[in-house]
């Protein structure tokens, strides 16, 4: 794991009637404050990377499809300096993953519908705030193709 990510399991409320997804409130131990909340949507195949935030950390969750979300660890002072983390979020493993600032991540949406993924930031989105990289640089070494075996 990534020193400083957390993976927080969610808690559904399911009955007849349909569900409540939990995702995050101000008493829970991850929270870090309140800055705003999207939802990053995308169809099946799509990769929406790579985005580096270097203050504002970041709290997401799949709320409907799946996703293959994809960390490297680009912080300088890091124990973890250079590593990859993938976790599959969504429909199957429906966790909140919290990554601080410095960790280049991206998703890629798969299954058969969009993903809808909730980011609740801890601050209000500023575009100078985010460094944006090619999905397929070679900068972070990471090969989004479908691998099987």
């Amino acid at each position: 794991m990534i020193d400083g990510v957390k993976i927080v399991p969610l808690r559904q409320i399911v009955d007849e009637r349909g569900k409540i997804m939990h995702m995050m409130k101000a008493t829970d131990e991850h929270f870090q404050g309140f800055g705003e909340i999207y939802f990053s949507c995308s169809w099946p195949g799509a990769v929406k990377a790579w985005h580096i935030h270097r203050t504002m950390t970041i709290s997401n969750a799949v709320i409907s499809g799946r996703a293959k979300l994809v960390m490297y660890d680009l912080r300088e002072d890091s124990p973890t300096r250079g590593e990859l983390q993938e976790v599959f979020l969504g429909e199957d493993n429906y966790v909140l993953v919290q990554m601080p600032p410095g960790i280049a991540n991206g998703y890629k949406a798969y299954g058969d519908k969009m993903v809808v993924l909730a980011n609740c930031a801890n601050e209000p989105h500023d575009p100078d705030e985010i460094v944006r990289l090619d999905p397929f640089t070679t900068e972070i070494p990471y090969d989004w193709s479908l691998r099987h075996g």
